[in-house]
């Protein structure tokens, strides 16, 4: 059997996206799984969680939100950007120190374009952070030879337990390192599980006390964070997305033709899946199809047979 998301309008199934799933229990046996979870794949950013603790094991001084922020794909609101300043005045930093590209916010409110309003500059400044705390060039801190970023992989390979074998270059310019969504499941569930006083731990509760700061007070996320207190979520770019609870229950999506509106109502049915239940959830986990203002259909999770 496979899993598929169907695009329903009007009683007419319009698209469908395929996807891949996984969902771990609370003792990490295999819940749920669709698809190729054990190749490798390009989780995007769905991996900041795991850049930004090889930052903290490397002498990055962050903690709350602003730790929440070197995690986040934000969506450029005046608290984000004032955030990632913030990050980089600590460091003795301004925005010209910046490699991420220029851009517009997501926050539609917002009409500036620059670095520090692209999604990822929270992450690039804690990048630039750690590498002011080790006294490592910043010019050079997206190279993958840098020693920023062979910690960053050290650390991916530790969580994941996978060896690295292959590696390219994130929309943002920073290296992205290919791992199975098994692995990406294993790192997540070892975020959730560690021991309170560790870095792997500081990491998961700034994320989950502070959603809005992983990702911007209006996104699908947050709004799944908050309706399940204790639920970590990091979304990636192509239709990958991961989330942790505190007890171990994990779960990894990849949208296989990258669409991103198939993420949350896949991301709803692998929580359930798991047993994990709200009220919240229910209107989450409709996406509607709209024509002429109304709705007229909506995306549905389903098993097809091949």
């Amino acid at each position: 059997m496979s899993l598929v998301v169907e695009v329903v309008r009007s009683g007419f199934v319009e698209s469908r996206h395929e996807v891949r799933m996984l969902a771990l229990d609370t003792v990490g046996s295999p819940a749920e799984a669709h698809g190729a979870v054990h190749v490798p794949a390009s989780p995007r950013s769905t991996m900041k969680p795991l850049q930004a603790l090889a930052m903290l094991h490397n002498g990055l001084n962050l903690s709350g939100e602003l730790l929440a922020l070197a995690c986040a794909s934000h969506a450029g609101e005046p608290f984000h950007v004032e955030g990632v300043t913030k990050i980089l005045a600590g460091a003795g930093l301004d925005e010209s120190a910046l490699l991420c590209p220029e851009d517009y916010p997501e926050d539609r409110a917002v009409t500036e374009r620059g670095r520090l309003y692209m999604n990822c500059s929270g992450k690039h400044a804690a990048m630039l952070a750690a590498c002011v705390a080790n006294g490592w060039p910043t010019a050079s801190y997206l190279a993958v030879t840098h020693p920023l970023q062979r910690a960053i992989r050290t650390t991916v390979e530790e969580l994941t337990g996978e060896r690295i074998t292959a590696s390219g270059v994130d929309g943002c310019g920073a290296p992205l390192f290919f791992v199975s969504m098994l692995g990406v499941a294993k790192a997540f569930r070892s975020l959730a599980l560690a021991a309170d006083d560790s870095r792997e731990r500081a990491v998961f509760d700034a994320m989950r006390a502070h959603p809005e700061w992983t990702s911007g007070t209006h996104r699908p996320e947050a709004a799944l964070m908050r309706a399940l207190p204790g639920l970590l979520v990091k979304a990636g770019a192509e239709g990958f997305q991961a989330f942790v609870f505190e007890d171990g229950r994990t779960g990894v999506i990849k949208i296989e033709d990258g669409s991103g509106r198939a993420r949350t109502p896949l991301t709803v049915a692998a929580l359930r899946s798991l047993g994990l239940t709200s009220p919240a959830l229910d209107g989450l986990a409709v996406h509607r199809v709209m024509g002429g203002g109304e709705p007229v259909g909506e995306l549905r999770v389903r098993t097809t047979h091949r």
